[in-house]
């Protein structure tokens, strides 16, 4: 088996969860089948980096004496908001030459700053997405996913969403037995489709400023399985239906129909990864009624089907 060697990029602003988290992965991953991953890190002129964080990360080399990566991983931090010139050049010069080039969170700023993302699909952290595709608009920026493949480039979006990414990494190279091995030690199961959405569906939605409107947001998230049509909303909220979809969209930044279908894709994971309850039931308590109305939600949100995605996130029945 081939070593892969991961180049680690790091610099003063890195966020060190972008760096230690897929480290983590690699490293767990190279215990369970030796001589598969080489990690090295290396910095500007080979010294110490202070972390956005104030945690002092320490180099293994200068990135001119870096070995040449098959994995060049490029993390964020607020040292991506200006990045030195010199630094730029160099992802710009040895990037193309990395048979994989991977950013974490706004790393994705920085392959951008170098031009290695032009007329390519690319993701970074949700706050950062409209900078990426307001300063870069070559880049086709999609603002939703967890990560995005493109060829041999893979961005991730925010910090954590790193480490499912480098899960499918692993998962690509070693196959799904060590991947999930290497998921259960990290505690997070099984790593997230790479389309399923960044945050939940009241993270991705404002909080209405009026209370009626509020009260709705509240009343959705705690109804799924109820009518939730506009018109029935609308009563809720003591609105006509046309006023309350316009006030609902001006104050949450989406209209109702697509906040109520977070919801119920949302309550409908949970009850997957935390019950054993059947698609059928599951599919009522949702609100979507039938099996099949469930299953075309999941594979267009997710692009798996209510049952893989079941098998790919639950944690497997603890053992004694």
């Amino acid at each position: 088996m081939a070593q892969r060697t991961v180049l680690v990029v790091l610099f003063d602003g890195v966020q060190s969860l972008d760096v230690t988290g897929p480290v983590e992965v690699f490293a767990g991953a190279d215990r369970h089948a030796p001589g598969a991953y080489r990690i090295h890190t290396a910095s500007l002129d080979g010294g110490p980096v202070r972390s956005s964080s104030g945690l002092t990360l320490v180099p293994d080399s200068p990135l001119a004496e870096a070995p040449a990566p098959h994995t060049l991983l490029v993390p964020g931090g607020e040292g991506t908001r200006r990045p030195d010139p010199r630094l730029v050049d160099w992802v710009r010069a040895r990037g193309p030459g990395a048979a994989r080039l991977v950013s974490v969170c706004t790393g994705a700023i920085l392959l951008a700053e170098a031009g290695l993302l032009d007329g390519r699909r690319a993701t970074t952290h949700w706050a950062y997405c409209a900078k990426l595709a307001r300063d870069h608009p070559a880049v086709d920026v999609h603002a939703d996913p967890v990560y995005v493949r493109d060829g041999d480039v893979a961005t991730s979006a925010g910090v954590t969403c790193g480490i499912d990414l480098t899960l499918a990494l692993v998962e690509e190279d070693l196959g799904r037995d060590v991947a999930l091995s290497v998921a259960r030690h990290l505690v997070v199961f099984l790593r997230r489709p790479g389309n399923q959405a960044q945050f939940s569906a009241q993270l991705a939605a404002q909080t209405a400023r009026r209370e009626p409107l509020r009260d709705v947001q509240q009343w959705i998230t705690e109804h799924p399985a109820d009518d939730l049509s506009v018109e029935a909303l609308a009563a809720r909220a003591r609105l006509s239906p046309r006023h309350f979809a316009r006030a609902f969209r001006a104050e949450t930044g989406t209209t109702p129909g697509r906040y109520v279908d977070r919801v119920r894709l949302e309550h409908a994971r949970r009850l997957l990864e935390d019950t054993a309850d059947g698609v059928e039931e599951i599919s009522r308590a949702s609100g979507y009624g039938t099996p099949e109305a469930m299953r075309r939600a999941f594979v267009k949100a997710l692009g798996a089907a209510p049952a893989e995605y079941r098998r790919r996130f639950r944690p497997a029945p603890a053992t004694t």
